[in-house]
């Protein structure tokens, strides 16, 4: 099982053990974590599953794609170098865990 951690702006954190190959936008839409929306279902259309990435994980993630660089640019929650959309982020291979804060909006 693969670790998938959510901190929130009050100080409280979600902990959640998945599958490899579980993006974190599935993960959080499936266990109910607040703050992650998912409206498009993972296919990088709409910035709903905004998160920030922790600095110590940010190496072992793949490069932004061009799709979800676009949408991006689209966030509710100012963009940084630790956003990324939680639908392009899956653990395993590599990344068995992960953690994330979570914007304070998405919509």
């Amino acid at each position: 099982m693969a670790k998938i951690s959510f901190h929130h702006g009050d100080g409280s954190t979600d902990v959640l053990e998945v599958e490899p190959g579980t993006s974190v936008m599935r993960a959080a839409v499936t266990n109910g974590v607040s703050g992650i929306v998912g409206e498009c279902g993972g296919q990088a259309m709409c910035a709903t599953c905004h998160v920030y990435v922790r600095q110590e994980y940010l190496d072992a993630l793949p490069p932004v794609g061009d799709d979800e660089d676009e949408m991006l640019d689209c966030t509710v929650d100012e963009r940084t170098d630790r956003s990324r959309l939680g639908c392009q982020v899956k653990v395993g291979d590599g990344l068995e865990a992960i953690e994330v804060d979570v914007p304070e909006s998405q919509v």
